[in-house]
């Protein structure tokens, strides 16, 4: 078993909050950890929405599974000179998501509903208002999950392509090792070999979030050696520290 000493994290930005999960296992396990997005998101052309036939403003209620959707949608609406009434309705991914929108919109003024932190749990709430036309704004890849739930749901929506999933440049990291390797998405294990195609395991550890992202590591012919969530173990931070404490 290896001994844990750096952790590079991908896909998410280092945390600004020094109590964060991982400032703090850093702290109690002495750790180097870096942060380095290993995608990044391009806006697509207005040209490109367009023959996409999604016309805006027709929906009353809008899906947001990211910061990114929320974004890229309200960019698209001033592109378009479309003014967001104050009777939208908005169903966010996770309370952060939910809270993101104080960026755009008076958020005590608006219909806002949140799930915990999966999409099954947002259904519920979307299904208690089969009444509105909802618009799903996406990067060009989404969880399987989401259409499937909205499609057997049998609720009235429209997915829209606002912005694209690219892999990030990560050439200077090329003779940088680290320990740990985080990943969140299958995206990051594409950036990965995109950018280092000869890249080889060997005793560096795999820790990935979520069921299509351990799919992807072992797909790429890599082991998952640090799965979450875990059953006592629910955070990515849970189950590294988990790692550590079985493996001292």
């Amino acid at each position: 078993m290896k001994k844990v000493q750096s952790i590079l994290v991908s896909q998410h930005p280092e945390p600004d909050n020094t109590k964060s999960p991982y400032s703090e296992l850093a702290a109690k396990y002495k750790l180097k950890i870096d942060f380095r997005s290993f995608i990044q998101v391009e806006g697509v052309d207005i040209k490109e929405v367009r023959r996409q036939k999604v016309n805006i403003p027709d929906y009353t209620a809008i899906i947001l599974t990211s910061k990114n959707a929320i974004d890229h949608y309200f960019k698209v609406c001033e592109e378009v000179r479309f003014t967001v009434p104050d009777t939208m309705k908005y169903f966010c991914l996770s309370e952060t998501i939910a809270n993101y929108l104080q960026k755009y919109v008076v958020y005590r003024k608006r219909k806002i509903f949140h799930g915990k932190q999966t999409f099954p749990e947002l259904m519920d709430l979307i299904k208690k208002h089969k009444e509105e036309k909802f618009l799903l704004p996406t990067s060009d890849l989404l969880q399987p999950i989401v259409p499937e739930l909205l499609d057997k749901s049998g609720v009235d929506y429209t997915r829209v392509i606002l912005f694209n999933t690219v892999a990030a440049d990560l050439s200077d990291l090329e003779n940088v090792f680290y320990d740990v390797l985080v990943f969140y998405s299958p995206a990051g294990i594409e950036s990965l070999f995109k950018n280092f195609p000869k890249f080889k395991q060997k005793d560096t550890l795999i820790a990935a979030f979520g069921e299509s992202t351990q799919r992807a590591v072992e797909g790429a012919g890599l082991k998952c050696n640090i799965p979450a969530p875990q059953v006592n173990a629910p955070s990515m931070t849970g189950a590294i520290e988990k790692y550590i404490k079985e493996n001292k």
